[in-house]
């Protein structure tokens, strides 16, 4: 046996050497998947001979891939380079460039972030005359970024009844249209977002049979990493490259199936073998990462969901501690307690600050936690933050380098016309975009470079000025590589110059961002594994990086605090899971139906499982939600808990958190209380089952006096509406539940007919 195959168990050597055919490899939390599927790929290479160029290899993240390709050449050496490996974007966005020409794109095409998706959506809204209120950039991007991952176009949307009737009812009518003008403006552009490298990879290889042929052909051996977290439109291309020798091996876990906000479909996983008569299924049960007791307790948790694939994780590790339950009476508390659980054990067992992560269902439940570890001065960060490249500074930089490259991208156009102030105001923007419709088809820069043809005076010359420096950083891109470009970029256009002056602390720290930016580009272009060392290969990857790619600190020793939805694929000693109360987690939103719920039980099973050693969770009493003190009940997944897995005695209050718990804040507490009490009880024998046609009203059909229904609370009589403000609630009295008063941004009322 190779050496690089000793140590593994016998179904994942089954994974590695049985490579030939459909193979799906179901992977337990802390069983070794990556393990199993880098050597997968090593033995193809070293063992079967299979060159890497033949090999595509796609993952979510670029850590993750930079991780596989890193343990492959431990085993082959420097061959493993020469694998098709990335994130599914990456790796399609590679192959739109190639083919670019097929779709009447150029080859520097620009990929637009969410943010630039959002300004162009507000712009076309605004340009329509409709209301940015009922029109929100947030609401219209997500059902376009649905839309194109369930492969559905502009023209398809417009034509389609059920689409346009979905959009009535919502009050949304004009969502096609700007889903149309949204495409169209893109094209012009020649701009991609990060749906449409999924969404138009799949437009090349239908609408022309012989480029998929070329790819079918390149790729003998096709794998997929977290096969569970893909959406229609990524199964249905790594469906077509693999069609013609079937050596098609995903690797994933049903079990681990969180990001249904995002387009992921379970089904793939659930209903892979539907499409493979021959698969082979490979179970990978062993769990090497926790104790007994935390396997044992995601196990109970997990096993009450219906749609899953059987299996039965187990280890051979300690039993380990019992999971520890922290009641505490209020948000405030439960950070205390956190901290000083943290404080203490760090003291006792001699652990680090990067052996704890605190998790939580949204993230502004953050600050109680992030104001507890300050005050005892113990370091942290939150993942998924600000990231570096979505700084204004670094925006500013980057749309620059992005027009020198592609004078039609319209987005980057309208961030740095005027940047810094030349004196070019809207109303001369505004007049450029007219004429570059009106007068040259579309063509921003043809524009530009004729604005004298109908501007006048000084902004005629300012407009000028602005294609002169665009012409002279143009010059760069044939002479010097990216490094030189986006050094001269940063000095020439005086951005560099206008942050030097500023100051102020915030202003320094601007500066050396930028300074930081062409230190990138700079190690980017040293790097000898970038073959492509343009600026448009730096524009991509950087356009394409994830919030876990972004994640970078010169002191890694801090407790990690993030939402659970960050934390797949991470492992800690000691796992916080904080804010386990109803409607918070499980989050009000995904109580209407059995598929949310079990969507929720899986996020809550993710979360348990980043535990090695140790597992804490809590809940308050009491928490301030939308400037309101409200009373919290214990979440259902505590009790799907057997208490043989957890710690039966309470965690004690600390004094000084017990002292800060003020009588102002008990006597709220008790009168919580006290009208908890004089409400109904909720009791399994009054849980309501949501009606087989249940769905949500709009908010704006709601009347005081009408019948709803709650998918939780069953039927009720509205009492009062109040739909002013940002906050819209409605106080409804429940037949079984009494009177409650619900926000209408999270609660689901169907409004009944009488």
């Amino acid at each position: 046996m190779s050496d690089y195959l000793q140590g593994l168990n016998e179904p994942q050597l089954e994974g590695v050497v049985n490579t030939e055919g459909p193979c799906m490899i179901i992977a337990g939390a802390g069983s070794g998947k990556t393990r199993v599927l880098t050597l997968r790929i090593a033995h193809l290479i070293k063992e079967k001979g299979v060159d890497p160029f033949r090999i595509l290899a796609l993952t979510f993240t670029n850590k993750a891939s930079a991780e596989m390709r890193s343990r492959i050449e431990s085993v082959v050496g420097p061959e493993a380079r020469n694998i098709w490996m990335g994130t599914f974007h990456s790796v399609f966005a590679k192959i739109l460039r190639f083919e670019s020409d097929r779709l009447g794109y150029p080859r520097d095409f620009t990929i637009y972030d969410a943010d630039d998706s959002k300004q162009l959506i507000k712009q076309i809204v605004k340009e329509m005359g409709l209301d940015d209120k009922i029109y929100k950039p947030n609401v219209v991007f997500s059902r376009i970024s649905g839309a194109k991952n369930r492969l559905i176009s502009w023209k398809e949307y417009i034509s389609n009844p059920l689409f346009l009737s979905d959009d009535e009812i919502a009050k949304k009518p004009k969502l096609g249209e700007i889903y149309k003008r949204y495409c169209i403006r893109c094209f012009k552009a020649s701009a991609m977002d990060f749906d449409d490298l999924l969404f138009n990879t799949n437009v090349l290889f239908k609408e022309h049979p012989d480029v998929l042929h070329k790819y079918q052909q390149r790729f003998e051996y096709v794998l997929v990493d977290e096969f569970q977290d893909t959406n229609v439109s990524q199964y249905l291309i790594t469906k077509k490259l693999a069609a013609v020798r079937e050596n098609i091996c995903v690797v994933g876990d049903d079990a681990q199936s969180i990001y249904a906000f995002r387009g992921a479909d379970i089904g793939n996983i659930l209903n892979f073998e539907k499409d493979y008569e021959e698969l082979r299924t490979i179970k990978l049960e062993q769990n090497y990462r926790s104790t007994k007791n935390i396997v044992g307790a995601a196990n109970e948790v997990i096993k009450r969901n219906r749609g899953q694939l059987p299996k039965e994780v187990w280890t051979a590790n300690d039993v380990g501690e019992k999971i520890q339950l922290i009641k505490a009476s209020s948000d405030s508390e439960e950070g205390r307690m956190v901290a000083g659980e943290i404080f203490e054990e760090k003291m006792e067992k001699d652990w680090r600050n990067l052996d704890y992560a605190v998790l939580y269902r949204t993230n502004s439940q953050s600050r109680s936690i992030e104001e507890a570890l300050r005050r005892m001065n113990i370091k942290y960060k939150i993942v998924g933050g600000l990231s570096f490249y979505q700084r204004k500074e670094i925006k500013d930089i980057l749309a620059y380098l992005r027009f020198i490259l592609n004078d039609q991208d319209e987005q980057s156009f309208r961030r740095i016309i005027n940047l810094p102030k030349r004196g070019i105001g809207q109303g001369t923007v505004d007049k450029i975009m007219i004429a570059a419709d009106e007068r040259f088809n579309g063509g921003i820069w043809d524009a530009l470079t004729n604005a004298p043809q109908y501007l006048a005076g000084r902004a005629a010359n300012a407009v000028m000025g602005f294609v002169e420096l665009i012409k002279s950083l143009r010059i760069d891109l044939k002479k010097k590589d990216a490094f030189e470009v986006a050094k001269r970029t940063a000095k020439d256009s005086g951005i560099l110059k206008q942050l030097f002056d500023d100051k102020t602390v915030e202003g320094l720290t601007r500066y050396e961002n930028v300074q930081e930016l062409i230190n990138a580009v700079k190690e980017f272009v040293d790097n000898p594994e970038n073959e492509d060392k343009s600026l448009t290969a730096f524009l991509q990857e950087i356009a394409l990086l994830t919030g876990v790619d972004q994640d970078k600190d010169d002191d890694p020793d801090k407790v990690t605090l993030m939402t659970i939805h960050m934390a797949k694929g991470l492992e800690f000693k000691h796992v916080f899971i904080v804010g386990l109360e109803e409607d918070l987690f499980p989050s009000q939103m995904m109580l209407a139906n059995r598929k949310d719920l079990e969507e929720e039980r899986r996020l809550f099973y993710v979360a348990i499982t980043r535990a090695e050693i140790k597992l804490s969770m809590s809940y308050a009493l009491t928490r301030y939600r939308f400037g309101r003190l409200t009373y919290c009940e214990p979440s259902r997944f505590i009790d799907e808990i057997p208490a043989q897995f957890l710690n039966s005695s309470q965690k004690k209050t600390h004094t000084s958190a017990a002292m800060s718990f003020s009588s102002s804040t008990a006597t709220k507490v008790s009168q919580l209380v006290k009208n908890k009490a004089n409400t109904k009880p909720l009791n399994v024998s009054t849980q309501h089952k949501p009606s087989l046609n249940f769905a949500p009203s709009d908010a704006n059909l709601l009347y005081e006096g009408a019948r709803v229904e709650h998918p939780k609370f069953g039927f009720g009589k509205l009492e009062q509406l109040d739909l002013s403000g940002p906050n819209k609630r409605a106080k409804v009295n429940f037949e079984n539940f009494g009177s409650k008063t619900l926000l209408l941004s999270f609660a689901k009322l169907r409004l009944v007919e009488s």
